[in-house]
């Protein structure tokens, strides 16, 4: 069952008692001519089949799954065609599916997100913004299992050296607000210039106003597929281990079940892999399979 807040004991109650009695009538009624029941309508495509009741899950607003997004991140979430789409949004529109709700997406500052700031200001339910699970953010944010495995790059004019975050000391580097990219150029002992968005690193890079930016592989794998951006490149790749998860309020456990029962049913169906072939290419073995 899915509630908003202002959803009250009584109500649920009452409700109960509606589909009591709905029950009833529908036994008495079995011996129809057609002696057949109503089939039930097919699951979506990465939701799960004949799964248990529905948790009762709180929604911010009747009949929709509010996100909370960074915009853009491409290929993850970004506009297109009038509308937000992107690999995270696809398994959302799963999970708004199971819910039997539609997909409501909020443009929100990065930092916020994953401070959990608008999850507890109550500006969404859900946060998908190709974020890093990570222990300090595991204290304000309750995540789904992982659903990308992803590392660090470095991204610079073609011929530019920059093979290493050591090579970059001395460069003008330019990272994202508040991202494991940021912390892991500032661990190295560099002072990137942190800006909001990937398109604003890479906008700098383009008017020299830096030398190397540090992204997320798949990010920078993105913006170099435009032939505008020939004149650069990955420069280096960092492993980092890194795994994203979609984020929930602390505690709030109903919505993060049907979240996890979605990647589940998506990976034991192909959808996860139509969806990651979608967006980012060929699907790596083993791709984003939950941390031991």
């Amino acid at each position: 069952m899915i509630r908003t807040r202002r959803t009250t004991r009584r109500t649920t109650t009452a409700g109960a008692l509606l589909a009591a009695a709905g029950l009833f009538l529908a036994a008495c009624g079995s011996d129809d001519e057609d002696g057949g029941d109503t089939p039930a309508a097919p699951a979506p495509t990465g939701a799960v089949s004949n799964a248990p009741t529905t948790p009762d899950v709180e929604l911010i607003s009747d009949g929709k799954l509010t996100v909370c997004t960074s915009l853009p991140y491409a290929p993850f979430e970004a506009n297109q065609d009038g509308k937000v789409q992107g690999f995270d949004i696809d398994i959302m529109d799963l999970v708004s599916a199971q819910l039997g709700v539609t997909t409501d997406v909020k443009d929100t500052g990065f930092d916020g997100i994953q401070s959990g700031a608008a999850l507890n200001a109550g500006q969404c339910d859900i946060a998908a913004a190709g974020m890093t699970i990570t222990p300090e953010r595991q204290q304000s944010i309750d995540f789904s299992a992982p659903y990308f495995d992803a590392n660090q790059a470095l991204v610079s004019k073609k011929g530019s050296g920059i093979t290493s975050l050591e090579a970059a000391k001395g460069k003008k580097l330019t990272s994202q607000e508040a991202t494991t990219g940021e912390k892991y150029a500032r661990d190295a002992g560099l002072d990137p210039v942190s800006v909001g968005t990937p398109d604003l690193q890479f906008n700098a890079l383009k008017a020299g106003q830096a030398d190397v930016a540090i992204q997320d592989l798949p990010v920078v794998s993105e913006w170099l597929k435009d032939a505008a951006n020939a004149d650069f490149e990955i420069s280096a790749t960092i492993e980092t281990g890194e795994q994203y998860g979609f984020g929930v309020k602390k505690g709030n456990s109903a919505l993060l079940e049907v979240v996890n029962s979605v990647l589940e049913g998506a990976r034991s169906d192909g959808t996860y892999d139509e969806i990651y072939t979608k967006w980012i290419g060929e699907v790596p073995s083993a791709a984003a399979t939950p941390a031991s």
